[in-house]
């Protein structure tokens, strides 16, 4: 059982020093040093939304038109930081009787990796559409928008990554319990570590919160109601 405890132990770290060393360097990285994120993800952009785009070194991948600018602020590290930790801990917490092989560390970044890349690329092509909307029929400024439209998206494809992940029917108290984990987890990457790095000075942090904090309540009360709607399987009944 020690021994056990020890190895838990030991994955925890790991997978805490795995985000901090990717947050670490996302907080210092040029559009040079995210190609390995941002081109596959300009690639998908380019197939989905028919625009071309050409990188720029240290500034990133600019459309032919020089209207769109897919630059370090769309790579959606955070996002990926924040889907590696709760697939991981997840897993790591949801069964402390057993040792788990050291190769759902590196299976669920790689998952982290593809869904950021998916949920970039739908991101961006919403942003591109979202140029096209006259401004006298949008009722939200430019950033507002932005901020609503990456909230729902990223945290729509967290609950997507949760939804894909969950092993059996499970009773509804055991499913509010989970998605309060995964909220946990989404607002420990969006607003305390913002709020411990000293972000919360800057302008516009108060309304920012207030969106980040409120639209995923909204979703997943949206999901946990769908989810009581939804047909439960019954015994299986044979006639002759």
């Amino acid at each position: 059982m020690n021994r056990m405890r020890k190895i838990q132990g030991a994955q925890f770290l790991v997978i805490i020093l795995c985000a901090l060393a990717l947050k670490l360097h996302y907080a210092t990285a040029s559009a040079d040093q995210l190609r390995w994120i941002l081109g596959p993800t300009t690639s998908l952009v380019e197939i989905f939304s028919g625009s071309s785009f050409q990188f720029e070194s240290y500034a990133g991948y600019m459309s032919s038109n020089h209207r769109f600018l897919v630059a370090t602020s769309c790579a959606g590290v955070n996002f990926m930081i924040t889907a590696f930790l709760m697939l991981a801990l997840r897993a790591l917490l949801g069964d402390r009787s057993s040792v788990l092989s050291w190769k759902f560390i590196p299976l669920y970044a790689g998952f982290a990796y593809v869904a950021t890349i998916i949920a970039n690329t739908v991101r961006i092509c919403v942003a591109l559409w979202l140029q096209h909307v006259p401004d006298d029929v949008r009722w939200l400024s430019w950033s507002q928008l932005h901020r609503i439209e990456g909230i729902i998206i990223y945290f729509g494809f967290l609950l997507l990554l949760f939804v894909l992940t969950e092993k059996g029917p499970q009773k509804s108290t055991e499913f509010v319990r989970k998605m309060g984990f995964t909220l946990i987890v989404y607002y420990s990457m969006t607003l305390i570590i913002p709020l411990l790095n000293g972000s919360h000075r800057d302008r516009g942090f108060f309304e920012h919160s207030v969106v980040v904090l409120v639209l995923p309540l909204i979703m997943v009360g949206a999901l946990v109601a769908l989810r009581s709607l939804w047909p439960k399987p019954g015994p299986s009944t044979w006639s002759s």
